[in-house]
């Protein structure tokens, strides 16, 4: 079955999008698991989100999958310049995502340890202790940022946990990725996984799906960019008055800082 996108790789990357994505899959038999109860030969779905970018895109998606009856894994980095899982608005969105019966898991940076084991696990024990504390929930799964060649398919577990890119999810099972914001192995739906009815493991970034209108990759980002950018004006203007003042007295300027 040919995708809805009619062969452009980018031309479904809307919330609406995502939304028939999914329903398409629901329609085709098939039902959301999480990793450690996935069998290949059944017509299983783990859905995964990288929140490379950012919480609030995630929040959009996790809203969508609980009005539809399906679970997935968030995994959340926490070395990171995109956003600030610690602040109170940061918090209150992982809340919200774990709040609609979605699994918190963390998204190590996996190239800041290159060829070094020890320091993977050392670090991936170090983050999922602070992703336990923050969310108040355990951290049971791992997915890697930036992962070398010789990550995907390994078969150890990490810091004592299971990750993404074990053999049993990442070729034993279908896998398809959003990565770069395109399709660019192919439609989901056109997934040979699909037509024998095997699992399939479903990797998305929130970052390219939370809009209503679909945009090019670098588009979605300079969007994202100057969203963050609103953000980051309102806390210099909250935390700093001459820069609040200053913000006041600009004629150019749309944001109206409040209180700080």
């Amino acid at each position: 079955m040919s995708s809805p996108a009619g062969g452009n790789p980018t031309a479904d990357f809307t919330r609406d999008g995502y939304r028939s994505l999914v329903a398409g899959l629901l329609e085709r038999g098939y039902s959301t698991v999480g990793y450690d109860a996935v069998a290949p030969d059944e017509r299983h779905l783990v859905l995964r989100h990288d929140l490379d970018m950012s919480i609030d895109a995630a929040v959009a998606i996790a809203e969508i999958e609980a009005e539809l009856g399906v679970m997935a894994h968030y995994f959340v980095l926490l070395r990171t310049e995109m956003y600030n899982p610690w602040s109170d608005h940061g918090r209150r969105q992982l809340a919200r995502i774990a709040g609609l019966g979605h699994e918190i898991g963390l998204h190590l940076d996996a190239s800041l340890y290159p060829d070094d084991v020890a320091a993977l696990n050392h670090a991936a024990a170090e983050e999922c202790a602070v992703l336990a504390a923050l969310t108040g929930r355990p951290v049971d799964m791992i997915s890697f940022h930036r992962p070398s060649s010789a990550l995907l398919g390994w078969s150890d577990d990490v810091a004592g946990r299971a990750h993404s890119y074990q053999p049993r999810y990442f070729h034993e099972i279908g896998y398809c990725s959003d990565s770069r914001g395109a399709w660019h192995h192919g439609h989901p739906l056109d997934h040979a996984a699909i037509g024998e009815g095997r699992a399939l493991q479903l990797l998305t970034h929130p970052i390219w799906w939370d809009r209503d209108a679909a945009l090019d990759p670098v588009a979605a980002l300079d969007g994202f960019r100057a969203a963050r950018d609103t953000v980051l004006m309102q806390a210099l203007a909250d935390n700093c008055e001459p820069y609040r003042a200053a913000r006041r007295a600009s004629p150019d300027d749309s944001t109206e800082p409040t209180n700080g």
